[in-house]
């Protein structure tokens, strides 16, 4: 049996994407070309770009005012061509930030080079909730008390914080915030395709694949159509969004093979019984963990439980000396890649669509039997 892979990302993908991508390596459907020997224009990859496109619109219900974009360069790149892209609306030069943890601050931080960048929400101080108090980063500002300044060009969140382990389980309508006019741009990176999304009060969603959408290389952008088209003159060719939509997403050459396993991995999502079956998958994972955790006594994880996220879970030992005789030993029981981020420390799990439950459950064995080894 192979190891179970708790990797934050790049990460685990499924079996059988594997296994069919193993297959077609070298010959492609008797074409007689490997995916990664073939032209990006020819009809054989025309063919599975359009597949992947078609599937994607599907098991998101994507509505047809929305374009569906393959860029390269990460989430980190689309840090800067959001704002080069879309800070030009109106002619305000503004959009506000949502500060959640790592990637929002980032997000942030890249945005600045580009206009006048303002903070909307964060939970970068302590707070009390429900009379218990929280940390830095380990809570998710409610939606009620962001401040969107109505010329905003868009507010942007990152709406599950991979490091951190913090969700934003429900976006907001923005006209309830004052701000109607103002479009919602969110970094969903670490929990694309792990739940449904509802595009009725979203401008645009962007993710970078190596979570639960396929290998790193390629940059799921999902933008209303209106939002094209306002690309400041600095912007690079390549990264102007209306360039590459009117493309078809081959302005330059794209990362053909991470969309060719992308879309695999989109077949095998509508396999498993689309978004709503992923979900409750999803959902039965997270409870267990969290449960154990919670209730365990010699773990501990410090994320607010109304913020915590399905897909990235960090946990700590109340004994922080124990942390690398943890980590040797997950590693010889075939728990891989459980080391939290060197910004938080402890450890961290993440268990995105392709880890099964059956992995959650080999987790919690595994650490059932430390502590009673070591509690």
């Amino acid at each position: 049996m192979r190891p179970w892979n708790f990797s934050a990302g790049p990460s685990a993908l499924p079996f059988e994407v594997l296994e069919q991508a193993a297959a077609e390596l070298i010959d492609w459907h008797g074409c007689g070309m490997s995916v990664m020997e073939m032209s990006h224009r020819g009809k054989q990859f025309t063919q599975i770009r359009d597949e992947a496109v078609a599937d994607l619109r599907e098991l998101l219900a994507i509505p047809d005012n929305f374009e569906i974009l393959f860029m390269q360069g990460g989430a980190t790149a689309e840090n800067a061509i959001v704002p080069l892209n879309l800070i030009g609306r109106g002619g305000a030069g503004k959009a506000d930030y949502v500060l959640t943890g790592i990637w929002s601050n980032k997000s942030y931080k890249e945005a600045q080079r580009y206009g006048d960048i303002a903070v909307a929400g964060s939970s970068g101080e302590e707070t009390v909730i429900n009379g218990s108090k929280q940390g830095p980063w380990t809570w998710y500002p409610p939606a009620e008390t962001w401040k969107v300044r109505a010329d905003a060009a868009y507010l942007h969140i990152c709406s599950n914080e991979t490091i951190g382990g913090l969700e934003c389980a429900s976006w907001p309508d923005l006209a309830n915030l004052g701000a109607p006019g103002v479009p919602l741009v969110v970094d969903a990176s670490s929990h694309f395709l792990s739940r449904p999304i509802d595009f009725s009060h979203v401008g645009m969603v962007y993710a970078g694949a190596q979570k639960n959408a396929g290998p790193a290389g390629v940059t799921v952008v999902i933008i209303r159509k209106d939002l094209i088209g306002h690309a400041l003159s600095i912007c690079p060719s390549a990264f102007d969004y209306a360039n590459v939509a009117e493309a078809g997403s081959m302005f330059n050459t794209p990362p053909t093979y991470a969309i060719y396993i992308a879309g695999l991995v989109f077949k095998w999502l509508k396999r498993q019984g689309g978004l709503a079956a992923i979900e409750q998958a999803n959902m039965a994972k997270a409870q267990a963990l969290y449960s154990y955790l919670d209730d365990s006594g010699f773990f501990l994880t410090r994320v607010h439980p109304g913020s915590r996220s399905r897909m990235n879970v960090p946990f700590f030992l109340q004994d922080e000396s124990l942390n690398g005789e943890f980590l040797t030993q997950a590693d010889a029981a075939g728990l891989l890649q459980l080391k939290g981020h060197k910004s938080v420390g402890g450890m961290r799990a993440s268990i995105y669509n392709a880890v099964p439950l059956d992995a959650v459950q080999a987790l919690i064995s595994f650490m059932q039997g430390f502590q009673r080894r070591h509690g």
